[in-house]
């Protein structure tokens, strides 16, 4: 495995990083807009959506999918460059919505961490579905500040639980129920933020207060960490590298002055 190389700099607040149709996409939350990265590392802004968290997937046509979190909604994006309402979310919690993931039939699954954020007091997050067709339902509560989410190809939904240093695993019904709850990987004091999945069943997390991305086995094993001199936000795999969004962390109240990046790794092993 390489030293991390950067890629991008001088974002605002730069997360949810996705590699999709031969590239790496990502949001910068500080300026309200997502990214598609081209193979020289220059940004192409896709999408402006005045949202923080701004947490994206692609429907499987290639339209994007993104979170408005302020108004409680998801958004997809048309052909034409539109940004339209595809699923309300507000009735099911009036707190801030997170990750957004979506499966290879369209379903979208997006967590909500179930408070005010940074002055609330911490309470129960939860994961809605959104079939295609912009219905809702609630498949899972009771998260300790749900962040990254990730689908495995074993028909799971991982969950990482910031407050509780742990990923939970679901297994994922045909009805997009979530069953079978279990702790996938605990973490101890870490603070798991956005994950990815490699060809191995291995899961990559983010951490900020450790600055460092961590590889681990089910069951916790770490098998090889990435130390950074900022807050680990995200990550993302390609078929040869990792890539991840990194910033100097001071609140989400903070003025961010640009100190975000895009780091890439080499790795052995890619994504699923």
């Amino acid at each position: 495995m390489s030293a991390p190389r950067v890629l991008l700099t001088g974002l605002a607040f730069p997360e949810s990083p996705r590699w999709y149709d031969g590239a790496l996409w990502l949001a910068d939350w500080g300026a309200h807009s997502v990214l598609r990265l081209d193979a020289g590392g220059k940004a192409e802004v896709i999408a402006e959506v005045p949202s923080f968290p701004l947490c994206f997937d692609h429907l499987p046509d290639g339209r994007l999918l993104a979170v408005d979190s302020p108004r409680g909604r998801l958004l997809r994006r048309e052909p034409d460059g539109t940004l339209v309402p595809h699923a309300s979310l507000a009735e099911h919690s009036p707190y801030p919505w997170n990750e957004v993931v979506v499966d290879d039939a369209g379903f979208a699954f997006v967590n909500g961490i179930g408070f005010d954020f940074p002055g609330g007091d911490p309470g129960p997050g939860l994961v809605v579905v959104v079939t295609p067709e912009g219905q809702t339902r609630v498949v899972a509560g009771d998260l300790a500040f749900p962040n990254g989410m990730a689908l495995t190809r074993t028909g799971q939904l991982l969950v990482a639980e910031s407050y509780a240093g742990r990923i939970t695993a679901f297994d994922v019904a045909p009805d997009r129920s979530l069953t079978n709850r279990r702790v996938w990987a605990d973490l101890g004091d870490a603070a798991p933020d956005g994950i990815c999945v490699d060809a191995e069943g291995a899961l990559w997390f983010a951490d900020v207060p450790h600055q460092q991305c961590v590889r681990v086995r089910e069951g916790g094993r770490v098998l090889a960490t990435v130390p950074l001199d900022r807050g680990a936000f995200s990550c993302a795999l390609s078929g040869s590298a990792l890539y991840i969004t990194a910033n100097d962390w001071q609140g989400p109240t903070a003025e961010h002055a640009g100190k975000g990046q895009v780091l890439v790794v080499d790795v052995a092993v890619g994504r699923a």
